[in-house]
């Protein structure tokens, strides 16, 4: 099949501001979840031993 012969046809549709602003709100509430989710199960993995403030002083000092 020759270049030419390929024709690229891109539809388009309208979607409602309210109807879009849902969706990215949808997106950004699994997002969210999915993250918490993710930070509860390496939290759960780390020592129990390790205060959250001992975390967060070793975390800042090594930037």
């Amino acid at each position: 099949m020759l270049i030419e012969d390929i024709q690229k046809i891109v539809y388009s549709i309208r979607i409602p501001v309210e109807l879009r602003e849902t969706m990215e709100e949808l997106v950004k509430n699994k997002s969210k979840e999915r993250l918490l989710a993710e930070a509860k199960e390496i939290r759960k993995d780390m020592k129990a031993d390790v205060s959250a403030a001992e975390l967060i002083r070793s975390d800042r000092d090594a930037r």
